[in-house]
């Protein structure tokens, strides 16, 4: 397919490069989220695709916020169903939730500054890897808040009294202090960042990726009671026999071998 803002390649066997470059600051516009749109579809209807990384072609930043000019300009639409603010950040939501519910694993090579818009794209990543660059949602610090789901992700990644602390003083955090807090899985040498993204991809494309993208369904049904996650789990569980992973997983485990499982 053609894509006006990303760049989509295939590296190796079963892993795809999801490279954001929309000049000038890849700020988040409408034809950024068509383009992830369209891609998240593709990627996940690939069977070839096993893996997805999330990285940036700009050389400072990984995602830049929403156009707060464009919104600015269309603050007097705030009540109107088909052009507001409200709508607006619905789409973000919707677009950046599709990666977070993809049943394949999503990694966020992060290779610049993640704030606001930038920080929950990746929060709706599976993964977090950080070379350089800050992160955290600083839209208070503007008069807004954040608008793509980022006040629900930064409290379930790290609880409602810090995400509270990281919002309310919208900090900017370098990456080894998100690492040290959770935000991110772990900071890395800049230098060292794709080669690091690129053997973790690597390492689970060769695993049960079926079984992961199902797991990924019941933890997130984790937001619901109880009761209700562990009916997913359930389900979940089920759904693995329908693959062909758990026979190849558990002949391996018999026979004392390591399975394959592409």
């Amino acid at each position: 397919m053609s894509y006006q803002t990303i760049e989509i390649e295939k590296r190796g066997k079963g892993v795809t490069w999801l490279t954001i470059d929309y000049s000038p600051v890849n700020a988040i516009g409408e034809e950024l989220m068509q383009d992830l749109d369209q891609a998240v579809e593709e990627l996940t209807t690939d069977d070839s695709v096993r893996v997805v990384v999330i990285t940036s072609h700009h050389p400072k930043i990984f995602l830049a916020g929403a156009d707060l000019k464009g919104m600015i300009q269309n603050s007097g639409d705030y009540v109107e169903e088909e052009n507001g603010i409200e709508k607006q950040s619905a789409r973000m939501q919707a677009c950046f939730h599709r990666f977070a519910t993809m049943p394949k694993p999503v990694i966020a090579a992060i290779n610049g500054h993640a704030l606001g818009g930038g920080c929950e794209l990746a929060m709706a990543c599976d993964f977090r890897i950080m070379g350089k660059g800050r992160i955290g949602l600083t839209e208070v610090s503007l008069g807004i808040i954040p608008g793509a789901g980022g006040t629900q992700r930064m409290v379930h990644l790290l609880g409602r009294a810090k995400a509270t602390e990281l919002i309310f003083n919208a900090k900017q955090l370098e990456a080894k202090e998100a690492e040290e807090i959770g935000l991110i899985n772990r900071a890395v040498d800049p230098e060292r960042l794709e080669e690091e993204a690129g053997i973790l991809a690597e390492k689970m494309a060769e695993g049960a990726v079926h079984a992961m993208g199902l797991a990924k369904r019941a933890m997130n049904a984790a937001d619901r009671t109880i009761t209700e996650g562990l009916q997913e789990e359930a389900k979940a569980f089920a759904d693995t026999f329908l693959t062909e992973e758990p026979g190849i997983g558990l002949a391996a485990f018999f026979q004392k071998e390591k399975p394959q499982f592409v």
